[in-house]
């Protein structure tokens, strides 16, 4: 049954179930009240009571256990007051449990109803407990106990610092709670931390962005005799004047070692001190802000070399303490590939030990062939943001008798982003499935021994943050992919799309002439191991399939039914003709059944003759000198300069048999000048 805690500690203590009510006939009430201190016991209520059989019931029911422990009831039988509805809301049910915050719970019963059914209740004690306190981020947390006394300890991941208390207790043994609020896990912007071994530093907001108008200053101090190594782990400033400063020294005078004003690449070596000291410094003006950095610091004795480290891998060594001779090798984390430097270097040079080789990188990239049994595919740069414009394509291949597993644990890329998984060794396999956007948890399974995975990420938007992107673990699974035997049917037969079951696999079923297929032909055997539908029949048949409508036309039939004799008759809808026999009719054709003796017919757009170009007049223009012209297309005329278009200046083809022009061309007439006398001399006359 459910267990509802009620929703504090008065309510608990004074009545939990509510007045259940059935209105009859107003009796004397019978009063049943009781006082218990066991650790366990029933309670039946209300009691059997022969002296007063017509009597209403008002019972309550007080249970006492120790002090540190709560009372626990549970119905056991509901009786005829079944549905009730209780003090916290919820259903009175055979099964429920109900729990106190206290060590005292208060149980009532009131019924107007005569003989009421008797409900059993069970009740037992149980140790009262703090709630687990919940973790913070970029912390953790653990307890010593979650009863009275008990603490929880909290801490936070190395470049973080606790806001808050560092231990709470679980007090009051009656009604247990801790002693404060959870802390929380915040960065630092700045401070001094002297005799420093291993350690990080993140400004502040990571990973998230940083605020403006920030100035954060840390000074690293080794111990007495030694030096200090920085690896960057992440540096991302906005592309103002937020700048990052780690300087060779105690204070701003010292010489810089790292500016990123004038570095455009990270150094994947890190940076080393020539002393105990390192100043890094972060400033960020007003406007513009971006995730910031992570650096991770270790100071290292004279006659040794820094300690080694590789984000995103693991190192293992010959000597833990880092001194000469010390070889140390590299490895990446499942799902990411080693990059850049080299996978083992050795300590070396007595007089300034130093590492022979650069440390590498542990990435994510964009493709890859695996042939491993099992690991983990992840978008590129995880757990940072994919880039924009990205097409990555990933292989995997198991041993031909096994299959794939793929448990897709996180999907979180961009609406326009699309990660596809294909059933086999390429892009034309068969899609597993394809995905955009959010998605909770879930596995594929594999029909063969390889997949494809491909993702593209849109080339217009940029995705940001942390979390971002995929994580796809695989397996190798053994072969258990086929679906149970399908039966042959009465009157047909069966074909297979392949020779084994497996999943994907199409059965076909056809039936022999004079019968048809009732139910689905086709079953597939899908990725539960259960075919897709259940087993079609053959039944003969008793009438011609329905042919169907005409697509630009209209049918009329000669009955409801299809059977031998009926006819369908297919009529065209205006400027459309029959291509085909307008009458279809359902004839029987002995042991093959019912057939139509016409295929359908179709509707096709009316086609009409040309007009033909109807000619130029003298001094005209037409638009077009082409010789024909298709049904409704337009001719258009006009004169040359002073001349006057006399007529219709355009005209069209009229569709018909034949079509013909809408009227005649026009005239062009040209325009008739009077003299003009110039000095008395007569003009001549201008030819037309």
């Amino acid at each position: 049954g459910s267990s509802p805690v009620a929703p504090d500690e008065e309510e608990m203590t004074t009545s939990i179930i509510t007045t259940t009510t059935i209105t009859t006939t107003t009796q004397s009430p019978v009063s049943c009240q009781l006082n218990l201190t066991g650790p366990e016991g029933y309670i039946q209520a209300p009691p059997t009571s022969s002296s007063a059989p017509h009597a209403t019931s008002d019972c309550s029911y007080t249970v006492t256990v120790y002090m540190g422990y709560g009372v626990e009831v549970q119905v056991r039988s509901e009786g005829s007051e079944g549905n009730a509805v209780l003090a916290n809301e919820t259903i009175l049910t055979r099964g429920l449990v109900v729990r106190s915050h206290s060590n005292q719970i208060s149980v009532r019963l009131h019924s107007q109803k005569p003989r009421p059914g008797s409900i059993l209740l069970r009740y037992q004690a149980f140790v009262l407990s703090c709630v687990f306190p919940r973790r913070p981020a970029y912390g953790d947390v653990s307890v010593s106990g979650l009863h009275s006394g008990g603490e929880a300890f909290f801490s936070c991941l190395t470049g973080y610092r606790l806001q808050g208390a560092g231990v709470l207790t679980c007090t009051n043994a009656s009604t247990p709670y801790w002693s404060g609020e959870e802390p929380r896990c915040l960065a630092s912007c700045g401070g001094t931390m002297g005799n420093v071994t291993v350690g990080r530093i993140v400004s502040p907001g990571f990973p998230g962005n940083y605020s403006n108008n920030l100035t954060c200053s840390w000074l690293l101090e080794a111990p007495q005799g030694q030096k200090l190594h920085v690896h960057f782990e992440k540096v991302a400033l906005a592309e103002d004047d937020d700048r990052l400063l780690i300087r060779n020294g105690n204070s701003l005078d010292a010489a810089a070692l790292y500016d990123s004003y004038e570095v455009e690449y990270l150094p994947n070596e890190g940076l080393l001190s020539t002393s105990r000291f390192l100043f890094i410094e972060l400033t960020t003006d007003a406007s513009g802000t971006s995730t910031g950095f992570a650096i991770r610091y270790q100071a290292f004795a004279a006659g040794h070399c820094y300690q080694p480290f590789v984000k995103y891998g693991n190192l293992t060594s010959s000597d833990a303490t880092w001194a000469l001779g010390a070889v140390v090798e590299f490895a990446c984390d499942p799902g990411y590939t080693l990059e850049q430097g080299s996978v083992s270097m050795e300590c070396v040079d007595p007089d300034n030990p130093q590492w022979n080789e650069t440390e590498p990188a542990c990435r994510a990239v964009c493709s890859g062939e695996i042939t491993d049994s099992a690991g983990v595919v992840l978008s590129p740069n995880w757990p940072e943001a994919y880039d924009k414009g990205q097409d990555c394509i990933w292989g995997i291949h198991v041993e031909e008798d096994k299959r794939i597993m793929l448990d897709i644990q996180v999907l979180n890329i961009g609406k326009n982003d699309v990660v596809t998984f294909y059933d086999g060794d390429d892009l034309t396999a068969k899609v597993l499935g394809q995905y955009g956007g959010s998605k909770a948890r879930f596995k594929l399974y594999t029909s063969t021994a390889d997949v494809t995975i491909q993702f593209q990420s849109d080339p217009a938007t940029n995705v940001y943050g942390y979390g971002n992107g995929f994580v796809v673990h695989f397996f190798e699974v053994p072969r258990n992919d086929t679906c149970p035997e399908l039966p042959e049917i009465s009157n047909g037969w069966k074909s297979t799309s392949h020779p084994e079951l497996v999943q994907g696999t199409v059965v076909t079923y056809q039936c022999y002439p004079g019968y048809q297929v009732v139910g689905s032909e086709l079953l597939m055997c899908q990725w539960d191991l259960t075919w897709s539908g259940d087993l079609p029949s053959c039944e003969r048949v008793v009438s011609c399939p329905d042919p169907g409508p005409l697509e630009n036309g209209r049918r009329v039939l000669s009955g409801p039914h299809f059977n031998a004799g009926s006819t369908v008759q297919y009529i065209c809808n205006k400027g459309f003709t029959l291509s085909g026999n307008s009458l279809l009719t359902c004839f029987n054709r002995g042991a093959s059944g019912p057939r139509w003796n016409q295929k359908l017919p179709r509707c096709l757009p009316e086609t009409f003759e040309p007009c033909g170009h109807p000619g130029t007049p003298t001094y005209g223009v037409p638009s077009s000198t082409k010789l024909h012209f298709q049904a409704g297309e337009t001719l258009l005329y006009s004169c040359l300069p002073d001349h006057e278009l006399l007529g219709e200046p355009v005209l069209r083809c009229i569709p018909g048999h034949p079509s013909q022009w809408s009227g005649l061309p026009p005239v062009c007439k040209g325009e008739e000048l009077q003299p003009v006398e110039v000095n008395n001399t007569p003009a001549s006359s201008p030819v037309v």
